[in-house]
């Protein structure tokens, strides 16, 4: 007798070998219907999966995330096999399950238009239509090697002939279609009902630029109608408020193929990054932290002694000089160790809190550039905590009760917080992992933040916490981190002189809260879809005449306001006022301030808040203690 266990504790009895699709039935003709895999002791399988012996059971449906990344992983196939059923000749690579649903690669004799993905979504709700049953056979290595080949399948023959050779390989057919996939899928094709294809993009086979360049095909996949809309629905409020597209209605910045992966900054977009830098800036003066500014190139002496020139040298800048190898950095934390080393640190100085916004470079590959959010030149605000190991704790706590500020002013509250522990290949005893982690963990809960743990993603000296915001559309940002490090010290040799009059190694914390400023500034903008705070626009007033009769005291109004510090654009254009009006308004500027013959009388002003409020007129002291009152607490 097999016994299988559910995950209510509940038992069920069967006479010898049984499958997930038949455990479903027997308990209800309702669950085996909503059936997409199980999960036999942890493990995801599919629904005729065979349970030879005792067993712990549950059966995933679409309400489960595994059971949702059954579905996407299901859909990537069938969108191959609609290619193929269109394109015969096209051949397929790999088509893995991303966030929000997957994307498959094509090698294709020409690109793949928007006509074609109307098509090949149109087959695929067509064969899905006809529930064709899934079904998975296992070959030999060199059997499925052969049997590709034989089809034509030259790269899925090339990925299966990397598998070890003595290694079986699983195949799954739907229908004429059959493809190389370890599993688990969902037991017919009927099953695949809520998706939709999104753009074709390029990708070389294999991710290296030497290779052939492929056609990726993106979908998305859900368990419900509603969910599917609901997705398309973020995606199009995204896609209004894209940071590229704002950038240049708004006149931020551009990006320049002459300088591909940097950032060319528009006066109004240089005005939001000093907004940005000098809270930041203001935010190290107030809790201890001590500015500095290490140099832009390196010898590769000290990358060598970091590690970074072993491991990291691709995504390096390197230049030379006299016959010396140099670096731009990628980072910030080996000159903040050099500058910790000039001169002898006592405990007595620790915690010492270095902070910087460091320019940094890194060689990042051009397809993954992406507007101001992925950059090959970008700023962070990066800053390094040297502490003794029994200060990681309370270190930890400052940090977090300050990023808390921070993204609150920011206009973020919404923040996920999650510890990596140790991976399998780490320096360092158990016991020193022990204190870190614990260090880290009672640090979030003495600051009242529930947090999960991502184990074994630690970096392989040290454990980390990950603080990830969530904005409007409630996409995950992940921006904040603290990270023990005691290895770069260890390698630079920094020390400081403890209670006992010996040399110690320091802890070294890397820290950031916004992290690099570029995609930060990206995140603001789309996070408000380029409508900023008044704190953060870069003009926080236009001033606006109607007839030429109250130019002379438009000039007054406005000097009175920039004298008060605010960030004013003076519009005496011979323009319609409508027209004036919905220009400045286009702009997303969080006042405009009309001035007619009835405000030039009284000594006012008639104020139009953002989004077409009209406030009326106004003394000007007034209108002036709303906006001051508006930047002070940080509101619109």
């Amino acid at each position: 007798m097999i016994h299988i266990t559910l995950p209510d504790g509940s038992k069920r009895e069967f006479p010898g070998p049984v499958t997930v699709a038949e455990v479903a039935a027997s308990i209800g003709t309702g669950l085996a219907k909503a059936a997409l895999a199980g999960k036999v002791d942890g493990k995801v399988v599919d629904t005729s999966f065979q349970m030879t012996a005792d067993s712990a059971l549950s059966i995933i449906t679409a309400k489960d995330a595994d059971g949702l990344e059954v579905i996407r992983h299901s859909t990537a196939h069938l969108l191959a096999y609609a290619v193929k059923e269109l394109f015969p000749e096209a051949q397929v690579t790999i088509g893995p399950v991303i966030e929000h649903g997957f994307f498959y690669d094509f090698s294709y004799s020409r690109p793949f238009t928007p006509e074609d993905l109307v098509a090949i979504e149109k087959k695929m709700t067509a064969l899905a239509a006809l529930d064709e049953p899934v079904s998975r056979r296992v070959l030999p290595r060199d059997d499925a090697v052969a049997y590709f080949k034989s089809l034509g399948e030259n790269y899925k023959a090339e990925i299966i002939a990397s598998i070890p050779a003595n290694e079986d390989v699983s195949l799954y057919r739907e229908g004429k279609f059959e493809d190389l996939c370890r599993g688990p899928h969902v037991p017919s094709t009927g099953k695949l009902k809520h998706f939709k294809l999104m753009k074709v993009a390029g990708a070389y086979w294999r991710g290296d630029h030497r290779n052939e360049m492929l056609q990726r095909i993106y979908g998305t996949a859900w368990a419900t109608k509603d969910e599917l809309q609901q997705h398309l629905t973020m995606l199009e409020e995204a896609e209004k408020r894209d940071h590229r597209k704002l950038g240049r209605e708004l006149d931020l910045f551009h990006i320049d193929e002459h300088s591909p992966g940097t950032v060319f900054w528009h006066p109004k977009g240089w005005t939001l990054w000093q907004g940005v830098e000098q809270y930041m800036r203001k935010v190290y003066q107030d809790n201890g932290y001590l500015e500095v500014k290490g140099p832009q190139i390196i010898d590769k002496s000290l990358w060598e002694k970091t590690g970074h020139w072993d491991k990291y040298r691709e995504n390096m800048f390197i230049t030379e000089s006299e016959k010396r190898d140099y670096a731009l950095k990628p980072m910030n934390c080996p000159g903040h160790i050099l500058i910790y080393k000039h001169g002898i640190k006592s405990y007595r100085d620790l915690p010492l809190r270095f902070g910087e916004f460091g320019a940094c470079h890194r060689n990042e590959p051009s397809g993954g550039l992406h507007g101001i959010m992925r950059v090959r030149a970008f700023t962070q605000d990066d800053g390094h905590i040297f502490c003794t190991e029994a200060q990681i704790q309370s270190e930890v706590i400052a940090f977090t009760t300050l990023l808390q500020k921070v993204y609150k002013d920011f206009g973020f509250t919404n923040i996920i917080y999650k510890l990596s522990t140790r991976p399998e290949k780490r320096i360092g005893s158990e016991e020193s992992w022990d204190r870190a982690e614990n260090a880290l963990a009672e640090g979030l809960r003495a600051s009242g933040c529930e947090f999960e743990y991502l184990p074994g993603e630690g970096a392989f000296y040290g454990p980390k916490i990950e603080y990830t915001l969530k904005d409007a559309l409630g996409r995950p940002w992940q921006c904040g981190t603290i990270q023990v490090d005691p290895n770069l010290p260890e390698r630079l040799d920094a020390e400081f002189v403890g209670e006992d009059g010996a040399r110690h190694r320091p802890i070294m914390l890397h820290r950031a809260i916004v992290g690099s400023l570029e995609r930060f500034i990206g995140i603001l903008i789309e996070e408000s879809a380029g409508a900023l705070p008044a704190w953060l626009a870069p003009i926080q007033i236009a001033v606006l005449n109607i007839t030429d009769a109250q130019a002379e005291y438009a000039r007054n109004v406005a000097k009175t306001l920039q004298d008060q510090g605010l960030r004013v654009n003076l519009d005496l254009r011979n323009e319609k006022i409508t027209y004036k009006i919905r220009e400045h308004s286009m702009q997303k500027l969080p006042y405009l301030v009309v001035i007619g013959d009835k405000e030039m009388a009284a000594g006012a002003v008639a104020v139009r808040a953002r989004g077409g409020q009209d406030l009326g007129a106004m003394p000007l002291g007034a209108f002036i203690e709303r906006i001051t009152s508006d930047i002070a607490n940080k509101t619109s």
